[in-house]
């Protein structure tokens, strides 16, 4: 009876289980910088798709900020971060290793618009001095396209990006920045266009809400890939993802889908000399190390 318990024992010890020798599912996340809804769909979508074509788990994981996102992925525990500009800079520093993957076409000539509450009697114009004596929110305050680009804008217009009456808002999102100037909580404010336009063909701008003018472009969200994930799927991970975000065509039905709720024509390889300017720029305004 020993003899067999033993040979049990030992044969148990020489055996693996398949689910041992899986890795984890690659874990995407994203900046939350839309109604947590819009991004569930967004990136439940991606994560579904991106799992089919490589035959790999992956898994949408939700953060609540800006700044979990940066952390989250500089410890490992998301492998695949949709950033904007800034935050995949302060990302990519912070994290060793970490490679740009892809980013949308419209990424490459980015833009933010600044809105109005129509109660201020401002009409659209190039000229953003005017702003400056209105009560104005950003996004949130490590957003590209809603704080620290339109910041160096208004810089350059004269505007103390600071300076507003009581100082500036910070929404934590586009939406919400949209919502606090219809209500007139802010009498102005800035978000990024792509949510802009997407808000405007869904016919959810409300009236009050005047589009008063657009900033000059820059490079802004992109993919980002951590190292830990290279590790675990191995070195070809990064070209086998860019392959296939590139790979996306508008004329399948399935990829489609991913580059409409994306709001792109396509994806674009991308590299980390294309973010200089908003690194440059973070560092001015203290906002990267």
């Amino acid at each position: 009876m020993i003899a067999l318990l033993l040979a049990a024992v030992l044969a148990g010890c020489g055996s693996s289980s398949p689910a041992a020798d899986e890795p984890d599912p690659l874990r995407i996340g994203a900046i939350p910088d839309q109604d947590p809804e819009v991004l569930q769909r967004l990136h439940g979508t991606v994560a579904d798709s991106l799992s089919d074509a490589l035959g790999v788990d992956v898994e949408y994981v939700p953060v609540t900020d800006y700044a979990a996102a940066v952390s989250l992925f500089r410890t490992g525990d998301l492998d695949l971060v949709w950033f904007g500009g800034l935050t995949g800079v302060q990302a990519r520093l912070q994290t060793p290793g970490s490679v740009p993957i892809a980013q949308r076409d419209i990424d490459a000539d980015f833009h933010s618009v600044f809105v109005v509450n129509e109660a201020t009697g401002l009409a659209p114009s190039d000229d953003l001095a005017p702003l400056a004596d209105l009560r104005f929110t950003y996004g949130s305050e490590t957003s590209t396209s809603g704080r620290l680009m339109p910041a160096w804008f208004l810089a350059e217009h004269g505007v103390d990006p600071a300076g507003f009456p009581g100082g500036p808002g910070f929404s934590g999102s586009h939406d919400a920045t949209l919502a606090l100037v219809a209500s007139g909580s802010y009498q102005a404010g800035v978000l990024n266009e792509q949510v802009f336009e997407a808000r405007k063909a869904a016919g959810e701008i409300p009236p009050s809400v005047v589009r008063y003018a657009r900033s000059p472009a820059y490079s802004d969200y992109h993919w980002l890939l951590g190292p830990d994930a290279v590790e675990r799927f191995g070195d070809d991970l990064p070209q086998r993802l860019t392959g296939w975000f590139t790979g996306l065509s508008a004329d399948d039905p399935a990829d489609a889908e991913v580059l409409d709720l994306f709001g792109a024509g396509s994806f674009v390889p991308t590299e980390a000399a294309n973010y200089e300017q908003i690194e440059r720029i973070g560092r001015d305004l203290g906002l990267v190390n």
